[in-house]
């Protein structure tokens, strides 16, 4: 596909359940407890007002009990891999064909086996990861997760099995996006493949930033307005990490109507107290 023009003359500008209900609604358990007391199956009355506690069902909306017991089945299948009743009103507000009758919680094993043998992530990790980006749930491990990890991690990205909102949508991210970025830093910004790859690891999150409406308008503003060289880029990447209306565009016009000018590590890393009581 036609990249981005390079030359100047074309740059546009819930709380739990309470357990005094019931025992758990998700534990089947026929067997006697240690005190020698039976836990009979949990009633379709207790399982509703549990899964209403949940927010997944409405109470003018109640499904049958085939249909109870199928999302009780995803509720157990998620708990099983760390993920508390405090999770899960957030995944239903995500994803709620998740607790649809016609999903299969054995669906999301490929997932979870890619987060645990390919990421080499915990229980708690693949939790967090999940819980920030819920859509991982339902990205194809083979043709995307894979080729991604692979790609992250052949350009020098590590950690990525620690849940943050940075690795869980860069794991979500479709390989052919992220060479986008890196040709972008190339073609565009004028570096060569190995300063592009530098770029994108001292700064990861250049790998998720929208080329037409993030990067492309900071690097014309950058070249244009505030006259500065590939070199200054070359050694602070993390230029494209700043807002350009609440950071860069301000303290650019602030510099200069004060005939200042200073490196762009000094210009924008600076807190806005330090920065304009330097530069008043």
């Amino acid at each position: 596909m036609p990249f981005l023009h390079s030359s100047l003359h074309q740059f546009q500008t819930p709380s739990s359940y309470s357990q005094s209900h019931s025992s758990n609604p998700l534990t089947f358990n026929h067997n006697p407890n240690r005190n020698g007391y039976i836990k009979f199956p949990t009633t379709h009355r207790e399982n509703l007002r549990y899964l209403k506690s949940l927010t997944i069902i409405h109470p003018n909306n109640l499904p049958p009990p085939d249909a109870v017991h199928h999302i009780l089945t995803t509720v157990t299948f998620l708990k099983s891999h760390s993920f508390s009743d405090a999770d899960i009103p957030r995944l239903h507000h995500h994803s709620p064909k998740l607790f649809s009758t016609t999903f299969n919680p054995t669906d999301l094993s490929p997932v979870f086996n890619f987060l645990s043998n390919d990421l080499l992530a915990t229980n708690e990790e693949s939790r967090g990861l999940i819980l920030r980006c819920p859509n991982l749930l339902f990205t194809d491990p083979n043709h995307i997760l894979k080729p991604t990890l692979n790609f992250l991690h052949e350009i020098g990205i590590r950690g990525l099995n620690k849940p943050t909102n940075r690795n869980a949508h860069l794991l979500n991210t479709r390989v052919e996006k992220l060479r986008l970025r890196v040709r972008f830093m190339e073609e565009v910004v004028g570096f060569s493949y190995d300063e592009a790859v530098n770029a994108v690891v001292r700064l990861p999150a250049i790998l998720g930033y929208d080329v037409e409406n993030n990067l492309w308008p900071k690097f014309v503003y950058l070249v244009k307005e505030m006259e500065r060289d590939l070199e200054e880029l070359k050694k602070f990447p993390q230029f494209f990490g700043f807002s350009l209306e609440k950071r860069i565009v301000p303290r650019h016009l602030h510099l200069k109507e004060r005939g200042v000018r200073i490196p762009l590590n000094r210009m924008l890393m600076w807190g806005d107290q330090k920065f304009y009581a330097k530069w008043k």
